[in-house]
């Protein structure tokens, strides 16, 4: 009789590429697409003479946008994104000076919102 090589059994490939996927990245930083809807949004409060400087800081858990009045002061705004929140409450918030949670989403358009609506203004 003719002696049989063992057979291999090559694990799930959907496992390891799920499992590949759940890993965290190395750092977290804004996708080309985000970067262009808050730049569009900064450009049209600096053209409004609201703002008037930005910083972007990128992280291991998480990616900030903060937007100045003055260079020299705290951040009027803060924009986050965490990953580890996709599922929970939605990847984007939305900070004031103070820390404190103005809106949450899972849509960067959405909470861009925020800053359309405060520059409707009553005209005679």
């Amino acid at each position: 009789m003719a002696k049989s090589k063992p057979m291999i059994i090559v694990g799930n490939a959907f496992e390891r590429e799920r499992e590949l996927a759940a890993q965290k990245p190395l750092r977290v930083m804004w996708t080309r697409q985000e970067l262009n809807s808050l730049l569009n949004t900064y450009g049209r409060q600096v053209a409004a003479g609201h703002w008037r400087d930005y910083a972007i800081d990128d992280g291991v858990d998480e990616a900030c946008f903060s937007i100045f009045r003055r260079s020299s002061e705290v951040p009027l705004y803060r924009i986050d994104k965490a990953p580890a929140l996709r599922r929970k409450q939605g990847q984007y918030c939305l900070r004031g000076s103070d820390g404190q949670i103005l809106r949450r989403g899972h849509d960067l358009t959405a909470l861009l919102k925020f800053f359309e609506r405060k520059n409707m203004r009553l005209v005679d």
